[in-house]
């Protein structure tokens, strides 16, 4: 794949977030500007075809072992002095606040009790979940105005489109269906589930656990600024430096507004870092 008609720029795992003048890649189109390909199978790209690579959010969908690989492949479609940068969910900052809110929480600052517990939720609900939305979106279902307003101002605009997708969804909602073979998509999902736990039994919860974190959501390594540079460094990068939304070596970087609008960080709670291809 060449970017023809294209900036030599590089969108991976975009999602609803890309630009029409770069080439945009997802395990699953939603648009003409975005080509789907599985990201696991490596990037769909001749050598050094690039000068930015980007990609937000992602990196921590991989397993630690994967990683390397990912990144690597990044590396080779890049051109040499060419720039990666990397937005993922900032270890350092969750930690920090565990901690600020643990010590507060446990000295009676109610006010910090649901930040305390919201802190250990970003460690781990989105690791050890077996459902789509885990503990969280139970959470998200009951809070209060002041609880909605930390979490909008620590996890951004995504986090507000949530809590509008939740008030605005139906009071009931069948869930996620799972299917055994062809003859069964056309079932509806009732019978499905029906069928699947009498011919499954007591494995039926394990295939669905299964099949569920095989999906991509849950989240399979958390780095910090000291271990993302350190793996940068170890897969053909040089000179990582932590950036913020709207800094960049990048140029004009503001005005592709891939971590936000140029006011409001799109994912405030990330670690932005950008790193040179040797």
């Amino acid at each position: 794949m060449k970017p023809t008609g294209k900036i030599p720029y590089l969108n991976l795992g975009c999602g609803y977030t890309f630009h029409e003048d770069w080439t945009n890649l997802d395990f699953v189109s939603n648009s003409p500007f975005v080509v789907a390909h599985n990201l696991l199978n490596g990037i769909p790209c001749d050598d050094a075809t690039f000068e930015v690579v980007y990609h937000s959010h992602v990196l921590e969908h991989f397993p630690k072992d994967k990683a390397p690989i990912f990144l690597r492949e990044c590396a080779r479609v890049l051109k040499s002095g060419g720039t990666i940068r990397i937005a993922i969910p900032d270890l350092e900052q969750i930690a920090i606040n565990y901690l600020k809110y643990l010590n507060a929480a446990a000295q009676g600052d109610q006010q910090s009790v649901f930040r305390y517990h919201w802190s250990v939720m970003e460690m781990y609900d989105q690791v050890v979940r077996t459902k789509s939305g885990g503990e969280m979106s139970a959470w998200l279902r009951n809070l209060r105005p002041e609880e909605a307003a930390f979490l909008i101002e620590r996890n951004g605009k995504e986090i507000q489109d949530i809590l509008d997708e939740m008030k605005n969804a139906p009071a009931h909602s069948t869930g996620t269906t799972y299917t055994l073979g062809q003859r069964l998509q056309s079932l509806p999902s009732s019978i499905k589930h029906r069928l699947l736990r009498l011919l499954m039994g007591e494995d039926y919860q394990l295939y669905t656990t299964a099949k569920f974190r095989s999906q991509g959501e849950i989240h399979q390594w958390m780095y910090d600024r000291f271990s993302l540079a350190e793996l940068l460094s170890s897969c053909g990068f040089e000179n990582p430096v932590v950036r913020t939304a709207f800094e960049s070596a990048v140029p004009d970087w503001k005005k592709y507004g891939l971590d936000g609008d140029g006011t409001q960080v799109r994912k405030p709670d990330s670690l932005f870092m950008e790193a040179t291809r040797k």
